[in-house]
């Protein structure tokens, strides 16, 4: 073969080599069909249980995907994916119109419910279960303040002082109990707490204390049980001083998924959970992982003590994710 011929067929063979290659930051490593790359994700503690499930399994099947979890709250989630500083933020309330305008793009991935809260030593607590609280009195405890001693609330109790926890951190459990109320975060009054632990345990220390949590922060998981040293307030819906057989829907967490799935427990506090980022994601690790959440992943949503998003619901978020 003449030496010009070896240096063309030299180039066409580079020539073919580099088109096949591509980009590799977009291919994230998908040589011979493997899913390989990093999934970076933060935000809400109202997701981080299931997320941290799903990202255990996930891993399972595509065991060169590497996922980062870590829990900061909603606002935090909202701030990191809009800086780009991870692939994904956990997010557990409705993006808002300016985050919009910032680019955020978002995709709903399970339902659950903020729940108020008491500690279960509160020698009140038999008179509270059995009447709930009205959402005028929550807003007369967390708003305006207006009913601030037990006997105030509850005629027959002592006149201790209620106290009352709410978030420090920007968050979408504040924010959606706060909708409950008329408000929003800013306007909830109380001793600040970071964090759904936090405000989980500041409760059950507060033989006189009142907050709210994400479900999964209210129940356990495996006995579906509320948590020792708490108690979940049920809602008086038609004001009537009691809690009706249709209202009663508290004592395990499968009967408030389904309350939560029915409508019967009101949204907001119920509300859909979202992951969200600057822009459509292109990290294709994380377009796959959505996708699988989206499908195979809704199999852990009601173990893990959420509510799946219904058929019709699934599929329209996952044209999100369409080229």
């Amino acid at each position: 073969m003449k030496r010009a011929q070896v240096i063309s067929l030299l180039a066409l063979v580079l020539v073919a080599f580099n088109c096949g290659c591509g980009n590799q930051a977009e291919k994230q490593n998908l040589a011979g069909g493997e899913l390989k790359g990093t999934i970076s994700i933060s935000g809400a503690f109202a997701l981080y249980p299931i997320t941290v499930k799903w990202a255990e399994e996930f891993q399972k099947l595509h065991p060169k995907v590497r996922i980062d979890v870590s829990a900061g709250g909603a606002g935090k989630g909202m701030t990191d994916a809009l800086s780009q500083m991870v692939d994904l933020g956990m997010f557990s309330r409705g993006v808002s119109p300016e985050e919009i305008g910032k680019g955020a793009w978002f995709i709903a991935v399970a339902k659950d419910a903020v729940v108020p809260t008491i500690n279960s030593s509160n020698p009140n607590i038999s008179a509270v279960k059995a009447r709930g609280l009205t959402h005028d009195e929550f807003v007369s405890l967390f708003l305006t303040q207006t009913t601030r001693t037990w006997n105030q609330l509850i005629k027959s109790a002592g006149a201790n002082k209620i106290n009352i926890y709410t978030r420090s951190d920007a968050c979408g459990a504040a924010e959606m109990w706060g909708k409950y109320l008329g408000k929003n975060q800013e306007s909830l009054n109380g001793i600040g707490v970071f964090g759904d632990p936090g405000i989980a345990d500041a409760v059950k220390n507060d033989k006189f204390g009142i907050g709210y949590n994400n479900v999964i922060y209210a129940y356990d998981i495996n006995s579906r049980k509320v948590y020792p040293g708490m108690e979940v307030i049920p809602l008086d819906k038609n004001k009537n001083g009691k809690i009706d057989k249709e209202e009663d829907f508290y004592y395990s967490l499968d009967e408030i998924m389904k309350a939560i799935r029915k409508g019967d427990y009101p949204s907001p506090p119920a509300r859909d959970l979202y992951f969200v980022s600057k822009g459509k994601p292109q990290n294709k690790a994380a377009v796959e992982f959505l996708k699988w959440i989206l499908d195979e992943g809704q199999n852990y949503v009601n173990e893990a003590g959420y509510v799946a998003l219904s058929p019709e619901k699934l599929q329209s978020e996952l044209s999100k994710l369409n080229p």
